[in-house]
């Protein structure tokens, strides 16, 4: 049986005011051909397929155009699709019993109400086993109780994980009527020993869990975790990260996007890694003024988008500069960053506050601080009704 193992979509995206559209487009559609050229037999995606849990309508458009030619590859068995810490259990959920219809499997919660045990039937027989465990909120694997320190917290978080686990893996060994038959996990976690990327979050109080990769390995034959944006091997030949399909950070930008092609013979698991071609490159630049241009000057790709960090005596004149050459090149500027750790004396003089580094809600905190309006509830009155606004821009 083959698998095809992918995550941390991120459909929706909204890149320092950009959208990823076309990229995230241009890589569902190489993503459907590589199903039909392999011969893909199950597809798995590890969570975070939309970027917030009110996506755009064309990142919804996206994601259920590309459910939707799924039904054309004629080799592929099944879908399987879990929540991960960016997805809205409710987005998620809504059409789970419609596309049951297309084969195609989407656990959004991991509660007692889905069945994340997915046996994948050839006829009638059972080829794989697949233990769908999505990004588990603290209402699964634990009870708040009152008092908790910090230390007991993390302890009951990393507990009531590997319990899941290990019930699940038990649930399956009863499915399981020929030890050939493999049996995969899924996961949205950061696992120890995992390397992260600026872009990811911690998802649990205490930061990362103690779950290593040969703790998973020794139930399951393959697990196919998501969370983390690199691709790679978590301590063991098959556990592993997939990684996202287009960089979502500057801090990605020299990282090889891929997805995992997986080959089991019986229950022994062979990794193919499949890079993903780069819709759209990131540059980063950094250094003094004459440098960065001169690194501007050499960048041919105008369909890049660039972010600079700017060591000089005079930044704001060098900033000027940089933006007036970048604009005569046709080059995309996304965030100018001044070098803090040289210059955070002459920055605090100047009380220079670089608008790429602010939220749009903290853009408008500033600006109302100048109003100097005395009624904090006048204030936060005023702040909640323009973020809601943005929110309801953000949905168009």
């Amino acid at each position: 049986m083959k698998l095809l193992h992918t995550s941390d979509w991120h459909l929706g995206q909204n890149f320092m005011g950009k959208s990823r559209q076309e990229e995230h487009k241009a890589f569902l559609t190489w993503l459907l051909n590589v199903l039909e050229e392999e011969k893909v037999e199950l597809l798995l995606v590890s969570g975070d397929v939309f970027d917030t849990g009110t996506p755009p309508n064309y990142a919804l458009e996206l994601y259920y155009n590309f459910l939707k030619e799924l039904s054309n590859i004629s080799t592929l068995k099944s879908t399987i699709i879990t929540a991960g810490n960016h997805d809205s259990i409710a987005t998620i959920k809504a059409p789970q019993q419609l596309l049951k219809i297309l084969n195609v499997h989407v656990i959004a919660s991991g509660d007692v109400d889905e069945d994340v045990i997915v046996p994948v039937k050839d006829n009638e027989s059972i080829k794989a086993i697949v233990c769908a465990v999505p990004y588990l909120r603290d209402s699964v694997i634990r009870e708040s109780l009152c008092g908790e320190t910090l230390s007991e917290k993390e302890k009951q978080a990393n507990q009531g994980i590997k319990n899941y686990y290990e019930s699940v893996y038990k649930q399956a060994l009863e499915l399981q009527t020929d030890e050939n038959i493999p049996i995969i996990a899924m996961g949205h976690l950061t696992t120890v020993g995992s390397r992260t990327s600026e872009s990811e979050r911690e998802i649990y109080i205490g930061g990362t869990l103690d779950i290593g990769g040969d703790y998973l390995a020794s139930m399951f034959d393959y697990v196919a975790l998501g969370h983390l944006h690199i691709n790679q091997k978590v301590g063991n030949e098959h556990v592993r990260y997939s990684g996202s399909p287009i960089p979502l950070s500057f801090s990605e930008s020299k990282n090889t996007q891929k997805i995992n092609i997986v080959t089991f013979k019986n229950n022994d698991a062979t990794i193919k890694e499949l890079e993903v071609p780069r819709q759209r490159e990131l540059f980063v630049l950094k250094g003094k003024l004459e440098v960065i241009k001169k690194d501007l000057k050499n960048i041919e790709d105008t369909s890049a988008w660039i972010e600079i960090h700017l060591q000089d005596d005079n930044p704001m004149q060098a900033n000027i500069e940089i933006r007036e050459l970048a604009n005569k090149l046709h080059l995309t500027l996304l965030a100018v960053k001044i070098d803090k750790t040289q210059k955070q004396l002459q920055a605090k003089e100047l009380k220079a506050i670089s608008l790429d580094e602010l939220s749009v809600n903290e853009v408008f905190e500033k600006r109302l601080e100048l109003e100097e309006i005395t009624e904090k509830e006048l204030s936060n009155e005023l702040k909640n009704s323009f973020a809601q606004i943005v929110s309801m821009v953000q949905k168009v």
